[in-house]
């Protein structure tokens, strides 16, 4: 070996441990894929999965990362968009391309390490990404240093595919298996395109590397796929099983798959073709099941294949993959690459994190508030109104008991029928159906409710503390309230009644001891404890003038009689005092802000309903609704409205334009009969004046003028001359009386 080539090889195995930046180009960065790819793609140190080690910022809780410490030696992001109105540039995407051809696109191509694309979801992709990587290939020998091109296609590419042993159809399909991989009919050029790219990194493999990833359906962040499951458990309802839900899905979570592709940009494997899907073999019915228990209300609702298309936030792809049956095991990554897994055995085993994953990235946080404040100042009415707006649970002590002792009463019910049912059926020879394993439901406590019963017959139909907080903690733990928020009206009422409430149980107070460690630090529940405190006060002089002047409806059949005010104002008085009230627990014992109103110090109208201070305590005080804002069925009733106000205003614009019109019609007929009328005297006046300023000039002309004219003409009609005007002018010339 020559000393030159020596020197060349020392700098390359130089070249190769100095760690540079690299530039990574993705398709569509607007999209669920793009966009979460990006992300993590974007804090990733070039080579940390060759060390054994995952870059910190993948392994920190999402928000955490701290920008402005990213390293040099991380991955730029260079990337396309699918919809560029109204898209702002998020901090972890380098440039957006912006070309105006293919050429254009393919010079920008040419300077990425690492070229992405995405056509999973994005079928009007399948044709670019084939483009790409042919004319990447044509133009190889521009190529100065290695690139890398990852096609990143979707499971649907083996929906039909036959086992290998016909004896063990549950044996899982793995990358060996690739070539025989068949497709579902609608997904048959991604599996062209799927061959091309490979055939593609046969040529020049030093140049240009081409890998093909087959992804599970992905999973986690703000979901996708699955986003109709989430959606309709946090919004508390039943969710739909779409034909009997015992088909497997090979599922991803979307940070394991960009894992994989990091491992793919720094480390070059020799595979090409790399299945992407996590430990679970989870059926659709699990998965269901699985979100509806921990998000929702636990309902599942069998619903026919048939009728699935009628759902109209399930397009047809979806629909495809949710009902595919298919098992993978993912051999290759597992055996071969350095990934710190955020999922590895699937959605269902890790669906807690999955939960707040999801409500994280969509800010899906909920709104806790309390209202608190003496009798008849109007807690009620606002927080009605503040629940309405903010699509939070409007809490009531009344409620809360009620609907707890109604459960337990139905409950009660049902497990005596079921009882009954269980003796009929042990009487006849019936055959009991086979039910799936599922874990049991937590119970109520049947034996509280003759407790309950016998404890507010001694009190007058009251309970004691401890029950009325045991419900209210039940009620604030439930799934709605822990997934939209509440707000509290008027509860608790007492220091003790706050205490017990919010103190913290076993589990929060670990989770504070592991996260802080602070032991001065306040403690309470933070799951239940509200973030905005609103305490209403106001002299008992003005509650009561509030109190006579509302609507005798409002009044009727309740305590706001002027005695049970005046009791109700005695107690509340006495149980918050200066130095022992309610507040004093969340302000001292728990650390947190009171925002203190008095209305009397408002510009307040006249109405009941303190629609001045709800829009004051929203604007000021209050942040956005962080929810999904309004349904379909809400926007389509808002929009009905808009059009109606639209059509009545748009009436009585035409309705006025015509009075208008109609007055200035006779507005102008009226003008122009006393303009004509005045013409017509000034006409008279005109006439009257002439004649009277030509009464002198009449006198004169025939006087002086018209004897000797009429004469003149006389002779002149008699003789007929040549030049009648001459002799007629000879002959007043002649007989002019004045000349001598």
């Amino acid at each position: 070996m020559s000393d030159n080539e020596l020197e060349e090889e020392i700098s390359e195995v130089n070249d190769e441990k100095r760690i540079e930046s690299k530039r990574v180009f993705i398709n569509y960065v607007d999209t669920y894929n793009g966009k979460n790819l990006a992300k993590y793609l974007s804090k990733c140190v070039v080579g940390a999965s060759l060390e054994g080690g995952e870059e910190e910022a993948a392994n920190e809780e999402e928000g955490a990362a701290n920008t402005d410490n990213k390293k040099d030696n991380t991955y730029n992001i260079y990337a396309t968009i699918k919809n560029p109105e109204d898209y702002k540039q998020p901090e972890f995407v380098k440039e957006i391309i912006k070309a105006q051809n293919k050429e254009e696109l393919l010079e920008q191509l040419m300077e990425c390490d690492v070229i992405i694309y995405d056509i999973m979801h994005e079928p009007d992709q399948v044709d670019e990404a084939c483009w790409a990587i042919s004319t990447l290939n044509s133009q190889v020998e521009r190529i100065d240093k290695p690139k890398i091109f990852i096609l990143l296609s979707t499971v649907m590419t083996w929906a039909k595919t036959k086992p290998a042993d016909p004896e063990d159809p549950d044996l899982p399909f793995t990358e060996e298996d690739f070539r025989r991989r068949k497709a579902h009919p609608n997904y048959k050029d991604h599996l062209a395109a799927e061959k091309t790219v490979i055939k593609f990194g046969k040529s020049n493999k030093k140049k240009l590397s081409t890998y093909v990833i087959c992804a599970g359906l992905l999973y986690g962040q703000e979901e996708n796929i699955f986003h109709y499951l989430f959606k309709a458990a946090w919004h508390n309802n039943d969710l739909n099983l779409y034909g009997n839900g015992k088909n497997s899905l090979p599922t991803m979570h979307i940070n394991d798959l960009a894992a994989i592709i990091q491992n793919i940009a720094d480390s070059r494997p020799k595979v090409r073709y790399i299945v992407a899907v996590d430990d679970s073999k989870s059926t659709l019915k699990q998965i269901t099941r699985a979100i509806s228990k921990n998000l929702g209300n636990g309902k599942v609702k069998p619903v026919a294949k048939e009728d699935a298309l009628l759902n109209k936030e399930i397009p047809q792809s979806d629909f495809d993959m949710i009902t595919l049956d298919l098992k993978m095991d993912a051999a290759y990554i597992k055996e071969n690459m350095q990934i710190k897994w955020n999922s590895e055995n699937g959605l269902v085993e890790n669906i807690p994190k999955i939960i707040k994953e999801y409500k994280t990235t969509r800010n899906l946080i909920p709104f806790k508030v309390c209202i608190l404040g003496p009798p008849g100042v109007g807690k009620s009415t606002i927080a009605q109104q503040l629940a309405q707006h903010y699509k939070i649970h409007h809490i009531h002590i009344k409620d809360v008991i009620n609907q707890a002792i109604e459960n337990l009463n139905k409950f009660a019910k049902r497990t005596e029928n079921e009882a009954e049912k269980v003796n009929d059926d042990a009487d006849g020879d019936g055959e009991q159906e086979e039910e799936e394993e599922e874990e049991e439901e937590e119970q109520p406590d049947l034996s509280e409710l003759d407790a309950i019963n016998e404890n507010m017959e001694s009190n007058n139909g009251r309970l004691d503390d401890q029950y009325v907080i045991k419900f209210f903690k039940e009620r604030l733990m439930s799934k709605a309230c822990q997934n939209q928020g509440f707000i509290l009206d008027g509860f608790p009422k007492t220091r003790e009644q706050a205490q017990a409430l919010f103190e913290p149980d076993e589990q929060d107070e670990e989770a504070e001891e592991d996260t802080n460690g602070d032991e001065d630090a306040p403690k309470f529940n933070k799951s239940i404890t509200p973030e905005i405190i609103i305490k209403l006060d106001a002299s008992d002089e003005f509650l009561c003038k509030r109190i006579m002047n509302l609507p005798e409806k409002l009044v009727q059949d309740t305590h706001n009689t002027e005695e049970g005010l005046t009791r109700r104002l005695s107690e509340y008085r006495e149980l918050n005092v200066e130095d022992n009230s309610v507040i004093n627990v969340f302000e001292e014992d728990f650390a947190l802000d009171v925002i203190k109103i008095n209305p009397e110090t408002l510009e307040e109208d006249k109405s009941f309903l303190h629609k001045n201070l709800v829009e004051m305590i929203k604007s000021e005080n209050m942040k956005e609704p962080r929810n999904y804002g309004l349904s379909a069925a809400e926007k389509a009733e808002l929009k009905r409205i808009e059009l109606e106000q639209r059509l009545i205003k748009e009436r009585h614009e035409k309705e006025e334009r015509e009075r208008l019109e109609a007055e200035e019609a006779i507005e102008r007929v009226k003008k122009q009969t006393e303009w004509n009328e005045k013409l017509e005297q000034i006409k008279k006046e005109e006439i009257e004046y002439l004649e009277t300023q030509s009464v002198p000039l009449r006198k004169y002309l025939m006087t002086h003028v018209m004897p000797t004219l009429t004469k003149g003409l006389i002779e002149c009609c008699k003789i007929k001359p040549e030049d009648p005007i001459d002799y007629l002018a000879e002959y007043l010339f002649k007989n002019n009386p004045q000349v001598d």
